[in-house]
């Protein structure tokens, strides 16, 4: 979160930007909101990608009419990207871009070991804690690089993907030796568009992300409010500060240098920039499916009690997600028999 406080009303720099001569093939693990748009602009600057899903109207979707993404450039349809489901897929990758949900880490990454070589380089932009050691248990540890991104997506429907505003990626290799490998899937990211630069201070920007979504997501999803709604009472707003307060707090018990005053910065200016936006853990309550509390405030409370810091908010919109995962599944199930 810290470079996008700093860089998020800038103009996009896509225009400007030569493309990489080489060409990679891309495989995006997850192709959601996120991963369709960051599929999609990497496609449209000639890089080879495919997406992975398991939602099937997606996916054919995509293949029959290309993938229509609406951003501040415009509406358009891209149409030179594969799409399939993982089993389908079967060249192997120079570059896997995870965006699958982290509850969903473990069965993706068994899922694609087919088409992960030797060389494959792996990069998780994966909301949450614990994503590196997730990926390590597959990959070699040299060839992990984690990030964050603040870009905002929404999935309309199948094979339609909106974004509007502006983000920020940042990435490292996750053991935080300098390789290669990250100046290029950096120098990738930024041709596409996606802004995006290595940075030896990705644990404080994953960090400061953790404290937007602990705040934004969850209050999101058990309110029912978009972003931009949570400021329409004063309560909403305090909750929020307060929330980032609590992360923040766990962060720098931990040594991470997490910046309080960046991050509630960030995060009003996103309740200003993206005031219709639904995040993922909303879209997850409406649709019924698990949300990634666990490895967001569930996350932070497992270190917040490592290292005796409380974090009362934290806790209870972990419940209260808790809660209404835990409802919705009882009502799946009561509907199914």
């Amino acid at each position: 979160m810290s470079q996008a406080v700093a860089t998020q009303k800038e103009q996009p720099v896509a225009n400007a930007i030569a493309v990489p001569e080489e060409v990679l093939n891309i495989t995006i693990l997850g192709a959601g909101a996120m991963g369709s748009l960051f599929g999609g602009l990497l496609a449209e600057c000639g890089q080879n990608v495919t997406l992975l899903d398991i939602n099937d109207a997606h996916l054919e979707a995509i293949r029959s009419q290309g993938l229509r993404l609406e951003t501040d450039q415009g509406e358009r349809y891209i149409r030179n990207l594969l799409a399939c489901r993982p089993e389908q897929a079967s060249e192997r990758a120079d570059l896997l871009l995870v965006f699958t949900k982290t509850l969903h880490t473990e069965a993706a990454l068994q899922g694609v070991a087919h088409l992960l070589g030797e060389q494959t380089q792996v990069l998780s932009l994966q909301n949450g804690l614990g994503n590196a050691e997730a990926l390590g248990r597959h990959v070699a540890a040299e060839r992990v690089m984690v990030g964050m991104t603040t870009w905002p997506a929404d999935l309309l429907g199948p094979g339609h993907v909106r974004s509007h505003g502006q983000g920020v990626v940042r990435l490292l290799c996750a053991d935080g030796v300098e390789r290669p490998a990250a100046t290029q899937a950096a120098a990738l990211l930024e041709a596409a568009g996606l802004r995006c630069a290595v940075d030896h201070e990705v644990w404080t920007a994953i960090w400061e992300k953790v404290a937007f979504n602990a705040a934004l997501n969850s209050l999101c999803a058990v309110t029912g409010c978009t972003v931009g709604q949570l400021d329409g009472a004063p309560e909403g707003m305090r909750l929020v500060h307060g929330i980032v307060m609590e992360v923040v707090a766990v962060a720098q018990a931990l040594g991470v240098p997490a910046d309080l005053q960046r991050c509630l910065h960030s995060v009003v200016d996103a309740v200003a920039q993206h005031r219709t936006h639904k995040p993922s853990m909303l879209q997850d309550i409406l649709a019924g499916r698990p949300t990634e509390i666990g490895s967001i405030n569930g996350e932070v409370l497992a270190r917040a009690r490592r290292c005796g810091v409380a974090v009362p908010l934290t806790e209870t919109l972990l419940g209260l997600l808790r809660l209404m995962e835990t409802r919705a599944r009882t009502e799946s199930t009561r509907s199914a028999t």
